[in-house]
């Protein structure tokens, strides 16, 4: 893995972790700020073993270490509290270095070990190890999680354009193929529920799940990893000035390079082997250093170390100190929390060049396809999976008997089936596509960006928490209120992502799709902080996050309905405007057209329409993005063509993965949302490769 190429010498300075802008730092040198991360550490370890749920506390432990106390303070002590310390020590000191080094190999303040796909890569083999078996130990479990991020480091590399790549797109290409790997992660656990066992709680990033044996088991590659940082540290910072310049001085870049990623790999394998997939620590822990004044890695890696290592234990203090029910929430929820406001503020400080005039994406070459027949084929490839739909299950419906059941007629049994278990889930899937679908059209159509998404922008994962806490935290408001909490969230959500995005007036697209991945990470974190601490079971809390039409039924059927009622009308008034502001800034403006009232107003509608279909089904990932673009490719790019075929395209999605999910495993089902980003996520990546070719 190569990185990023040289950039030009007006921008290189932003290129450079810990330099990007005219932040202010507190002056401390690198002994201080060592000597500052000994003693946080010290003070935070003493907290962290002094708490649990039994009344022993550090008083009690003080008079064990002084030769006093009992055989229930030692057990206390040997059984729980110390294999949880420990746990954090090993895995928050690895993934600070692992930040640390990535950051300063390929020159990007975003990179770290969950924004580049290592440690999703590293959880799914580790599941995979779960389920097969092949794992033999804690030290075979650290080299399967290395394998896997090695692999997902080497496929991220490719997606972002290799050497060439910009530092978006290596930042882009990361989350894309961490939201695929997770996706894939997440089904192999709905599907092998005994053998993966408390993996969804682990995969959240958990102390709660330590065992000491393990951890010293990687501790030896845990000083290999600050080892080998340490010997490449005069290396990295001739690197930091740039490749020319590293190459002049004779460095191989290209070799150095590959080293730190291989170290940052393995130290990432050895926090998940440990305690799970955690985030942010990786991206906080370094620019917490750097921003204190320290430059040189010599200094750097161990400062990142001990900071690392601090911040983790106190996130998982904090989450069990601050629980909303009391029940255990996993430390890597509460690390997002924090970590997810940092990647927010230096995506909007990555340098990005402004939006270029022009519609989001070329329509089809040449001759475009009939308009009518393929409105009339959609609406029937539509209705064939609707009654596909409702003969597949584990209860067979004979086609033959399909249309009687649906008249009213026919067997009981069946007909209770299909209309009131079967049709209302389907129609709920296929509206729910549609809104989302439109949604992701209108928002790719005015930001004029080829990766804007509703998910991706952080407005799903806003509209998520508005549903989520009326479901946890206020379960006495009624059902009805749901979709205006979660439209109050969505909306919240994009303001947040527009607001940041908006730079000198103007929104680049790059940076409006890094924003919104950071608040879409602070958002999911929060639902997830609801939903784990929430006294929801595990398998009811997978199923929401994941985006789910289970036992959907004709109430959540009307709330659709009723969207799609206001919504349409509104959306026909709009096709012409849409179309005007596909085409740039200057023309809607030279034509009368108010820009900023009409932007905002269109987009106001499509925040709408997609928290309406958020509040019903959950996340659903990717839908927004790849209907539009698959519409955009059959009748190219006039709203009034675009978006009624994107919302047929969008409703078929999410019917087959509907239906799939539904008859894969039956009775079991695999949450639609999930199949549906394992469908999405590919097209997004595909999307990114086209992006950087044509760049």
């Amino acid at each position: 893995m190569t990185g990023i190429a040289t950039r030009p010498a007006e921008s290189r300075r932003d290129a450079v972790p810990g330099r990007t802008g005219k932040a202010r730092r507190i002056p401390a040198g690198p002994a201080a700020v060592v000597a500052g991360g000994v003693l946080a550490l010290l003070a935070v370890t003493a907290a962290h073993l002094g708490h649990g749920r039994s009344d022993i506390g550090l008083g009690d432990l003080l008079r064990l270490l002084a030769g006093g106390g009992d055989a229930d303070t030692w057990s206390v002590l040997l059984g729980g509290r110390l294999p949880r310390t420990l746990a954090g020590l090993v895995a928050g000191a690895a993934l600070a270095v692992a930040g640390c080094l990535l950051q300063s190999s390929v020159r990007n303040p975003l990179a770290s070990p969950d924004t580049l796909g290592v440690t999703a890569g590293a959880y799914l083999a580790v599941t995979v190890s779960a389920i097969t078996g092949f794992s033999l130990g804690d030290l075979p479990r650290g080299g399967v999680a290395f394998a896997g991020g090695l692999l997902a480091a080497a496929l991220v590399h490719t997606v972002a354009g290799g050497s060439r790549g910009r530092p978006a797109h290596l930042v882009l290409a990361g989350v894309s193929v961490t939201l695929a790997l997770s996706s894939v992660t997440a089904v192999l656990v709905v599907l092998f529920q005994e053998e993966t066992g408390a993996v969804f709680f682990w995969g959240h990033g958990s102390l709660a799940v330590a065992d000491s044996a393990r951890s010293l088991t990687v501790l030896p590659l845990l000083a290999a990893g600050l080892g080998g940082g340490l010997l490449l540290a005069r290396t990295l910072d001739i690197l930091g000035t740039g490749d020319e310049t590293a190459r002049g001085l004779g460095v191989p870049v290209g070799r150095v390079r590959l080293t730190a990623v291989l170290l940052s790999v393995l130290l990432t394998a050895c926090a998940v082997a440990v305690t799970g997939p955690i985030g942010f620590v990786g991206l906080a822990a370094p620019h917490l250093v750097r921003l204190a004044g320290v430059r040189r890695h010599v200094a750097l890696l161990p400062a990142a170390a001990l900071w690392g290592a601090t911040l983790l234990l106190a996130a998982d203090l904090l989450a069990r100190v601050t629980s909303p029910t009391g029940n255990e929430v996993a430390a890597g929820v509460v690390t997002a929390l924090f970590g997810a406001p940092l990647f927010l503020w230096l995506a909007r400080r990555l340098p990005s060049e402004p939006a270029a005039p022009g519609t989001v994406m070329p329509g089809r070459r040449g001759r475009r396809l009939p308009y009518p027949p393929l409105l009339a084929g959609g609406v029937a490839v539509v209705a064939a999976l609707l009654a596909g739909g409702l003969v597949l299950g584990d209860i067979a419906v004979p086609v033959a008997d399909l249309p009687g059941l649906l008249a009213g007629g026919g067997d009981e049994l069946l007909r209770g089936v299909v209309l009131e278990y079967r049709l209302p889930r389907l129609l709920v899937a296929a509206l729910a596509g549609a809104l989302l679908a439109v949604a992701g059209g209108i928002v790719q159509t005015v930001s004029r960006n080829p990766l804007a998404d509703l998910t991706v922008m952080g407005v799903s994962g806003g509209a998520g928490f508005g549903a989520a806490l009326v479901l946890v935290a206020l379960p006495a408001v009624p059902y009805a209120l749901l979709p205006v909490a979660a439209l109050l969230g969505g909306t919240a959500a994009f303001a947040l992502t527009y607001g940041l995005s908006l730079r000198k007036g103007s929104v680049a697209p790059e940076r409006l799709v890094l924003v919104g991945i950071g608040t879409f990470a602070l958002t999911t974190a929060a639902t997830n902080y609801l939903v784990v601490g929430a006294r929801f079971q595990v398998a009811q809390a997978l199923t929401w996050l994941s985006g789910s039409t289970y036992a959907r039924d004709a109430t959540d059927l009307s709330v659709l309905a009723g969207a799609v009622a206001v919504g349409v009308p509104l959306l026909v008034v709009s096709f012409r405007r849409l179309d005007l502001l596909a085409l740039g800034e200057d023309t809607p403006r030279t034509l009368g057209v108010a820009l900023e009232r009409t932007r905002l107003a269109v987009l106001v509608l499509a925040v709408a329409l997609a928290a309406c279909a958020v509040a019903v089904v959950g996340t659903v990932a990717f839908v927004g993005l790849v209907a539009p673009h698959a519409a955009r490719m059959l009748v190219g790019s006039r709203a009034h063509r675009l978006l009624p075929v994107a919302g047929l395209l969008g409703a078929a999605l999410m019917i087959a993965a509907d239906t799939v999910g539904r008859t894969a495993i039956a009775p079991a089902e695999i949450p639609s949302g999930l199949l549906a980003a394992l469908i999405g996520t590919p097209y997004f990546v595909w999307q990114l490769r086209r992006g950087h070719r044509g760049a």
